[in-house]
């Protein structure tokens, strides 16, 4: 299975149909959202293209692919109008016998981790910062942000597929690897 990661749409419609056209190119067969979809917060700037009710049109159109943790920036109104759960706070996977522990990262994040076996794998948004980081006994990863990237990075996500993580930008431009 191929899963597409990514983080902090923030009501870009702009960007948000540029990860869509990325999905559909990826030919990925599931797309996690890690929170911060509709609204842009108080601590960032109205992203390019912002236009949550279009975000909330695209997403809709896609939501039997489609798996979200809840952001900061969720709240229960917008469950009210998206049409697949975004209100869970954390998500499990397991990929080549790893788990792999996704959230936000508002909670528990790579300075508060949660409690998990070792050679976990926390998987992050948030900070809109495209990290890869071995603690040794965890790793923390985190895909970026897809509308308002920080720190000079690039808007993207991340692909999952066979033990091996991509960062790519929204144009699939891969940049950095981590294989499990």
């Amino acid at each position: 299975m191929k899963w597409m990661i990514a983080s902090d749409i923030h009501g870009s419609a702009k960007f948000c149909r540029e990860l869509l056209a990325a999905f559909d190119r990826e030919e990925a067969d599931r797309l996690l959202l890690l929170g911060d979809l509709l609204y842009h917060g108080p601590r960032n700037d109205l992203p390019e293209g912002y236009a949550p009710k279009e975000v909330i049109d695209l997403l809709n159109a896609r939501r039997e692919v489609l798996f979200c943790v809840r952001g900061n920036c969720e709240a229960e109104v917008d469950q009210m109008v998206l049409q697949f759960p975004v209100l869970a706070d954390y998500m499990l996977l397991c990929e080549q016998g790893r788990m792999i522990y996704a959230t936000h990262g508002h909670h528990a994040g790579e300075q508060n981790p949660p409690p998990f076996a070792k050679g976990s794998i926390l998987l992050n948004g948030h900070t809109h910062v495209p990290a890869c980081v071995d603690h040794g006994d965890w790793v923390y990863l985190n895909p970026g942000s897809v509308s308002i990237p920080k720190e000079n990075s690039p808007r993207g996500y991340m692909t999952l597929e066979d033990g091996l993580f991509q960062w790519k930008t929204l144009g699939g431009e891969v940049w950095k690897t981590y294989e499990i």
